[in-house]
């Protein structure tokens, strides 16, 4: 059983926080955290991406980056990328991590979540709504 759920991009900042935090409020018996192939670590959830999650009723308060790592890799059971060339980030650094690494947009389509980090708030919309339609997705498989 999926348990112990990752969810990952690139700063760990945008998609990645969003996506964790819906995912929590959807699936409360989980343990949901994210992190960025590419963190900017330390740094909260994105300006933008927060006002837009607040909005539609989820706050990213407290979010704070953290760079993937072999380590987190190992310690949770399905890892849930933004962008198919993620996968390859993710094997790149845990290569035992392969098999237990899908697109958050797997059933939506297998879509990949586009960046709009220093994009338009337009753009930040976007993903959010790609995000809470595959979290739902998700939640329903789980």
């Amino acid at each position: 059983m999926f348990n112990r759920i990752l969810v990952v991009c690139v700063g760990n900042i945008c998609r990645s926080p969003s996506g964790e935090y819906l995912l929590k409020g959807l699936l409360p018996n989980k343990h949901i955290a994210s992190a960025g192939v590419g963190a900017l670590v330390g740094k909260p959830a994105d300006k933008m991406a927060a006002e837009v999650a607040l909005n539609n009723g989820v706050s990213l308060e407290g979010h704070v980056a953290q760079q993937l790592d072999s380590s987190l890799c190992r310690d949770y059971d399905l890892i849930l990328v933004m962008e198919k060339g993620h996968i390859e980030a993710v094997t790149n650094i845990a290569p035992e991590a392969r098999g237990k690494t899908m697109l958050f947009g797997q059933w939506i389509g297998q879509k990949d979540i586009p960046d709009p980090y220093r994009q338009s708030r337009e753009a930040f919309d976007h993903a959010y709504c790609l995000i809470a339609d595959a979290a739902k997705a998700w939640a329903k498989k789980l």
